[in-house]
């Protein structure tokens, strides 16, 4: 479990985060799983979106529903919270002070939303002219798109993953997305590494800057190989189910009680796997003896594969296929996920009760850290529950009484 008497990564480092919903806030929760001190401003009453994002729902002490929805609890660990109207004079003064004395300041607004508030980037910079700046927006500040809201869903549709994703039109499939809010999940990434890349800069310079973020942006750049097969070769890329374009065979098939995937990455694995499957002659048939061929072939080569997987149980194919050296692994449900030995001995599933005591288990980070290792010290916070903590802080900051 982590250490919470070791040294932190990004100790004494202070973020204000402005955003909501899951972009930002997976962001802020693994810098706050580093150690820094993420003071996350919500409306007052309602919060953040994803607090009504549900069920389920942790419970209340009275065994109602909480402000504390699953959703909210995915990407809001290791933060304080406190509500601030920033439609009002006052809201938008404290919001201010707040950032005079943090290091960073990441919102989700629409473009231009909070400079008309008189909250942007150059108002805040005239009160701390060193800050880190991240705005999280659908399709980024710049661009005949700026002005459109993005939400994950939409970036999935327009940004080419769902183009990839699914069934192929002769399987009967259509394009479909990704299971969870993956776009905003990598955006999150990205923002992170942006982030401490800004405050590298700045310790090194003294100098603040402005970070401009697109999930529109981030999707296109995580198209990765998929993009480049088009810029290589101009061949527009389609949906091939479990397929890879580039390898085969490297997918899940099905066996008599279940699917199993097979990643085959190159010769030597393929040769195993045909005798594993008591099929030796197919890694010595011209079609399927290189990876470029198998590919080229890939329709018959399932045809034969299919057949013979069929013979054997998933776990026994699983057994059979590891030992001999060839990746593969049953296609796992999420219940068969958190309880694998793998996931609890790899402490991916935390227990984190709630402020009021409330049983609470989350899932860990995957940041294994040997001088630094990452903090589980605060359950996600009610709307508002560190606002007094934090005004006597800021008090304290600004020499008042």
């Amino acid at each position: 479990m982590s250490d919470t008497h070791a040294p932190a990564s990004l100790a004494g480092l202070r973020i204000l985060d402005l955003s909501r919903i899951l972009a930002g806030p997976t962001c802020t929760q693994l810098l706050a799983d580093l150690g820094a001190d993420v003071i996350k401003v919500e409306r007052p009453g309602a919060g953040d979106d994803t607090r009504s994002w549900g069920p389920p729902f942790v419970l209340s002490a009275d065994g109602g529903e909480s402000d504390l929805s699953a959703y909210f609890l995915a990407a809001n660990r290791n933060k304080r919270s406190i509500a601030i109207d920033l439609a009002t004079a006052d809201g938008v003064c404290l919001v201010k002070r707040l950032a005079a004395v943090s290091d960073v300041v990441i919102e989700n607004y629409k473009p231009g939303d909070l400079d008309r508030r008189g909250l942007g980037y150059e108002a805040v910079r005239a009160v701390k002219p060193d800050i880190v700046w991240c705005s999280i927006s659908g399709f980024g500040q710049t661009g005949p798109y700026a002005d459109r809201t993005g939400y994950d869903f939409l970036i999935q549709a327009m940004g080419g993953i769902m183009s990839i994703t699914g069934e192929s039109d002769a399987a009967g499939g259509r394009p479909v997305k990704v299971g969870l809010g993956i776009a905003d999940v990598m955006c999150g990434m990205y923002a992170a590494v942006g982030i401490l890349a800004a405050l590298r800069h700045r310790d090194l310079t003294g100098e603040g800057q402005y970070i401009d973020l697109a999930l529109y942006d981030t999707q296109v750049a995580w198209l990765i190989n998929a993009a480049t097969n088009h810029l290589v070769s101009g061949k527009v890329p389609g949906r091939i189910g479990n397929r890879h374009p580039n390898i085969a065979p490297y997918q899940t098939f099905e066996t008599a009680d279940g699917e199993i995937a097979v990643a085959v990455g190159n010769d030597q694995q393929f040769a195993r796997f045909c005798t594993e499957l008591g099929l030796p002659a197919l890694a010595e048939d011209d079609r399927f003896r290189r990876n470029r061929d198998r590919v080229v072939n890939m329709d018959a080569l399932d045809d034969m594969l299919s057949a013979a997987l069929k013979a054997d149980t998933a776990e026994a194919w699983e057994r059979r296929l590891v030992a001999a050296g060839i990746p593969a692994g049953r296609v796992a449900t999420i219940d068969q996920v958190l309880r694998n030995p793998h996931t609890i001995a790899r402490e991916m599933v935390v227990d984190m009760p709630t402020a009021d005591g409330s049983p609470l288990r989350l899932l860990g980070n995957p940041l294994k850290m040997s001088a630094t290792p990452v903090r589980f010290h605060r359950p996600p916070p009610h709307v508002g529950e560190h606002g007094d903590e934090i005004m006597a802080e800021l008090a304290f900051a600004e020499g008042r009484p």
